[in-house]
């Protein structure tokens, strides 16, 4: 028997030894082996050493005392911060005149009539249904200084992108120096670009409009470039033969082959800013995410969910007008032009006398009679929870009880196990995981992103924040996995979670935090279950489209074999649906990072409490460290995940 098996682990130990993965593995315990007993006895304690430390406080202070004290006087901001400032503002107020002038019966017929015109009846009275609810809810106000601000915000980030989609589109060069731009931008949370834009501009509607229009342009920018370089060669080989210049080409051929990836640009730059326009009401932004906001620090549920109802309805009827505009269908393209001129003229001339009539009536503003009350009711609900289900319930246990256990048993043990790592370890530990799943220079970057997070000095609270993403990307997977597998092999299933999924996938960030606060108060935990939630429809649908497009072929062969429906999913359609699988993966960590960040103003604590912290009390210096090493995290878990799902596109 020995005689038999030593020739074959000869022969089969040279081809484990040729293996990448191990050559790499090798090399890092080398560096190990030499480097670790120095790490260890030069810094023994196994915590970030603190002269490795930079402390940042006293100069970020001075440069914000040195940008508030020069904010009146300095030419930089009397002739350019403080143009971009007057002119945002003015806009912004003009829009927000203009819907209080048209009152809500104007506004409400004027929506209805942009749906129509886009998507049809249903969803007309589906739009006006929901400005309806607005009012109902006593959020009109609000609603208007929400829709003021998006507006002002989309315009500019939709201008901005389209300019950088249009030099990436149309030059090599400007598409490789924005790539790895807006690369980094899509995968840093929402509440890293609030705290570079408020050290300049400072807490206000200019500093909310100007984060929103960083954070929504790069889609727009993405899809643009996509659209203008994925237009058909044989028709501008036709445009050029013709004689056509290069600025005909692209007014005639170029823009209108790339309109559906330019409305496609359109919707996700709207849900990007309505997403962002919600959370910038930390620094200001007013509006339906400031009543959000202020319930939440106060934990009245009733008046967060009050305010959050019209958020969702606003996310969902902006994304269904949007998306019917941009799937480039041959209905929804005669829909928009079969109507006759007449009909569209009759209609704006009775929205136009519908809000006259109003404001003729003293009545252009929702009428408070017309409110209902909605926040005492959900208020008693929620103490009827926490009298009867937070704790206490026979053998399941209560929510609060699961928030417990799962700290305990899950979210403890992960932090101390990191925090207990030697620095040096988890230093080597993002290396070997990012160059299995890279090249060497994703590697370093990731290293390098983990490094200038202890140079910073938040080495242990981005640590606790890592544990809460981990934590949640495991149980968003388990779930999303599952979920998905279900959906891909039940047709019942999938038209079941269809609508669920695409109202979840709508909602902003910041509207997830209202149940999970209902449900099991403030903490880690709550922060972790808002993330799962938030996370959780992207993972279920990319997992159950990869499944569905596994090659039929590929499962009609396994069938024919004899395989079992768990043998074909686990032999056939997972293997084969791997890069969708990795492709899950990524976003669930994307998403998972940007809520659990914000699960800062739910008691998340770690780096989220930090840049809450720094933008609620005006401590600049505490919340742009904490800024930067979200954005340094979030660059490391980018890079860890990311190259797997490139080479297994690739290999597909």
């Amino acid at each position: 028997m020995a005689t038999a098996t030593a020739p074959a682990l000869r022969v089969a130990l040279p081809g484990v030894l040729k293996h990448r993965a191990l050559h790499k593995l090798l090399l890092l315990a080398v560096v190990a082996a030499v480097l670790a007993p120095l790490a260890h006895a030069r810094w023994h304690s196994g915590t970030w050493p603190a002269a490795l430390t930079v402390d940042l406080t006293d100069p970020l202070t001075r440069v914000s005392d040195w940008i508030i004290d020069n904010r009146d006087s300095h030419p930089l901001f009397l002739y350019f911060f403080g143009h971009i400032s007057n002119g945002v503002v003015l806009c912004v107020r003009a829009v927000y005149l203009f819907l209080l002038a048209a009152g809500w019966a104007g506004v409400t017929a004027l929506g209805a009539f942009v749906a129509w015109r886009t998507a049809g009846v249903r969803l007309a009275l589906g739009t006006a249904a929901a400005f309806l609810a607005c009012g109902l809810l006593g959020m009109w106000v609000p609603t208007m200084q929400t829709l003021a601000l998006m507006a002002v915000a989309v315009l500019a980030s939709v201008v901005t992108g389209a300019l950088l989609g249009l030099a990436a589109g149309l030059s090599d060069r400007m598409d490789r120096a924005l790539r790895p731009v807006l690369d980094t931008m899509q995968v840093l949370p929402a509440f890293a670009y609030l705290l570079p834009v408020v050290l300049v501009f400072g807490i206000g509607v200019p500093a909310a409009v100007l984060a929103t229009v960083v954070y929504a342009a790069p889609p727009m920018a993405r899809l643009t470039s996509l659209g203008l370089r994925g237009a058909d060669k044989e028709v501008l080989e036709a445009v050029e033969s013709l004689g056509a210049t290069a600025r005909q080409r692209l007014l005639t051929a170029r823009l209108p082959l790339a309109r559906r990836e330019l409305l496609l640009g359109l919707n996700q730059t709207i849900m990007m800013a309505l997403s962002m326009a919600v959370i910038a009401s930390v620094i200001g932004g007013g509006g339906l995410g400031d009543r959000v906001y202020q319930a939440l620090a106060s934990v009245d549920v009733g008046a967060a969910l009050a305010a959050g109802i019209p958020i969702v309805l606003l996310a969902v009827v902006l994304d269904r007008v949007t998306a019917a505009a941009g799937r480039g269908t041959e209905t929804a393209h005669g829909r928009l032009t079969t109507y006759a001129p007449l009909t569209t003229y009759a209609l704006l001339a009775a929205v136009a006398a519908l809000a006259v009539a109003a404001r003729l009536a003293g009545r252009p503003d929702w009428p408070d009679a017309w409110t209902v009350a909605v926040a005492e009711p959900v208020n008693r609900v929620v103490d009827w929870m926490t009298d009867h289900l937070y704790s206490g319930v026979p053998v399941v246990g209560g929510t609060a009880d699961w928030a417990g256990r799962f700290t305990t048993w899950v979210l403890d043990p992960v932090r101390d196990g990191l925090q207990g790592l030697p620095w040096w370890s988890v230093l080597l530990l993002v290396a070997a995981l990012a160059w299995l799943t890279g090249t060497w220079r994703t590697a370093l970057t990731a290293v390098l992103a983990m490094t200038a997070i202890g140079v910073l000095g938040v080495w242990e609270p981005s640590l606790d924040t890592l544990s809460q993403i981990l934590a949640a990307v495991a149980v968003t997977l388990v779930l999303g996995f599952a979920t998905g597998v279900a959906a891909a092999r039940s047709d019942r299933v999938e038209r079941l979670l269809r609508p669920v999924l695409d109202v979840f996938q709508t909602m902003p960030q910041f509207v997830y935090l209202i149940p999970v606060v209902a449900l099991f108060g403030v903490g880690r935990a709550p922060a972790v279950a808002a993330a799962v939630v938030y996370a959780l429809p992207a993972v279920v649908r990319i997992t159950t489209q990869g499944l569905r497009q596994v090659d039929p072929a590929a499962l009609e062969s396994a069938r024919s074999l004899g395989a079992t429906g768990g043998q074909q999913l686990r032999q056939v359609q997972l293997p084969l649906a791997r890069p969708a699988l990795l492709l899950a993966l990524n976003q669930g960590v994307v998403l998972v990072l940007a809520v659990v960040i914000i699960g800062g103003l739910v008691g998340g604590g770690a780096l989220g409490y930090d840049a809450v912290f720094g933008l609620a009390q005006g401590d600049l210096a505490t919340g742009l460290v904490a800024g930067a090493a979200i954005v340094c995290l979030g660059l490391m878990l980018d890079r860890v995940t990311q190259p797997a799902v490139r080479r297994a596109q690739k290999g597909a």
